[in-house]
């Protein structure tokens, strides 16, 4: 694993073998990060060499169709208590995401409290610098960053945390967030980093350029109208089969998937899937509709037919997954290897089953971590996943006249206790909005805590609601 290449014959020959025993060694985690627990094989049943690969038109780059998500490396605690990424196994993920074909990694600065490029990055300079394609993002949120001289900066140290010496896939990160047009110019336009990357495009320190997109729809349009002028290589989206048809009705802000993907494939432009699972919510749905999916395809997960949703538009070049467990990169895997692109019955059945979890009011959470940290100290995604696993689950204490009622009450109140400790929790909300502008889902969340709080008051006292 130290080596600084690792020939793919000889990992697989070393470690293919001893998958299974590593993930069962990692199944001891908490409620909002447990590992898949759907049936699936062990990576040694998993012949190499059957990745499905998309062609990149402006670079001719063969690009898996199963793309590794950066924002979630897992992570341990160090001998001072401290939390941080565990870099061993990120390395092993690494590793055998590889050997099983998959060459697209895509970090961010922003990503695992700043520390996900360099993470990536010294576990992908153990491989060939050839063997892989590095996406990465300038993610110039704050107002801080959005000056000329911030921005490049922040741009070079993506090439130092990274280990190279240029980006296969550089994208302008999350368009449409906060004030739209008027903050992309802020960003991008008015201090010329727009201009500036095009530029590294030309002399090669860039080899494809897009964004990716969140929120208002004016952004999106806007930038495709200048496609004749700034020829996007590629454009990153949130899709997946509630979003193709229902995004409004998830959040009134979100765009459908089906749109946004079609204005894409008319120009020819390669789309990036982000979110295929709804920041997980698809792999997490209501009981009964979990039984629907696992009665139709008894030996896949319920995530996989997400992931065959995603990756099944032709125009679709990878689909991204943060795969922070074994257990996440060995089902993607079954899945795309190869992929067995949806039958127009099996479209119809999702469509079906997106009406069906839109009747579960689940906040529309990604667990991106974007309004972290919280200047008081609480754990807003963990209350939100919380709130969301409870719906899924069917366990919501919905009303005090209910026979179920004081099950559902105890199992809320103490898995609310065991996610999310008292001091993070939504009482500590004081409502001071630092998180709305960085939550590209458009969360109110002060009004969420304020909501869930008083919630939480009344079933601590038992009250009618």
């Amino acid at each position: 694993m130290d080596n600084k290449n690792i020939n793919r014959r000889e990992f697989l020959k070393r470690f293919g073998l001893g998958i299974a025993a590593t993930s069962a060694a990692m199944a001891g985690c908490s409620d909002n990060t447990k590992p898949l627990s759907a049936d699936t094989l062990t990576l040694a049943e998993l012949p190499p060499g059957q990745m499905s690969y998309r062609t990149c038109p402006s670079t001719g780059d063969k690009v898996s169709l199963l793309g590794y998500g950066c924002m979630r490396w897992p992570e341990k605690k160090d001998e001072n208590g401290n939390t941080i990424i565990d870099q061993e196994m990120v390395n092993r993920l690494v590793d055998v995401a590889m050997a099983y074909g998959v060459n697209y990694f895509d970090t961010s600065p922003a990503y695992c409290r700043g520390k996900s490029e360099e993470a990536t990055g010294i576990a992908l300079a153990r491989h060939p610098r050839n063997s892989y394609f590095i996406a990465t993002k300038l993610s110039n949120f704050a107002p801080s960053t959005w000056s000329r001289e911030e921005s490049l900066k922040m741009y070079h140290n993506s090439f130092k945390e990274l280990q190279v010496e240029y980006i296969d896939y550089m994208l302008l990160h999350g368009v449409g967030m906060g004030k739209g047009i008027e903050e992309l110019n802020s960003r991008y336009i008015d201090n010329g980093i727009l201009d500036f990357l095009l530029e590294e495009r030309e002399k090669g320190h860039i080899r494809n350029l897009g964004f990716s997109y969140h929120g208002d729809i004016k952004v999106f349009d806007y930038l495709l109208s200048k496609h004749d002028i700034y020829k996007w290589d590629f454009v990153q989206i949130q899709l997946n089969y509630v979003d193709w048809k229902h995004a409004k009705e998830v959040n009134r802000r979100n765009t459908d998937a089906e749109y946004l993907y079609t204005e894409l494939e008319k120009r020819g432009i390669p789309a990036i899937i982000m979110e295929p699972l709804l920041g997980g919510r698809l792999s997490k749905v209501h009981d009964h509709i979990a039984t629907k999916l696992r009665q139709r395809e008894p030996a896949n997960s319920v995530a996989s037919w997400a992931f065959r949703f995603a990756g099944t538009p032709e125009g679709v070049l990878t689909v991204l997954s943060g795969m922070t467990y074994m257990e996440h990169l060995e089902d993607n895997l079954r899945t795309y290897s190869p992929l067995v692109p949806l039958s127009d019955d099996e479209k119809a059945f999702l469509e079906e089953t997106a009406q069906a979890l839109l009747r579960y009011p689940t906040i529309p959470c990604n667990d991106c971590k974007y309004c972290m940290p919280c200047p008081y100290g609480l754990d807003i995604p963990g209350i939100l996943l919380h709130f969301n696993k409870c719906i899924n689950e069917g366990k919501m204490p919905s009303s005090s006249q209910d026979s179920n009622y004081r099950k559902a009450r105890r199992a809320f109140l103490i898995g609310y206790d065991r996610s999310v400790p008292r001091l993070r929790q939504a009482d500590r909300c004081i409502g001071c909005d630092h998180c709305i502008p960085h939550c590209p889902q458009n969360i109110r969340i002060p009004r969420e805590m304020q909501r869930i709080n008083n919630f939480v008051e009344l079933l601590k006292q038992g009250k009618e609601f």
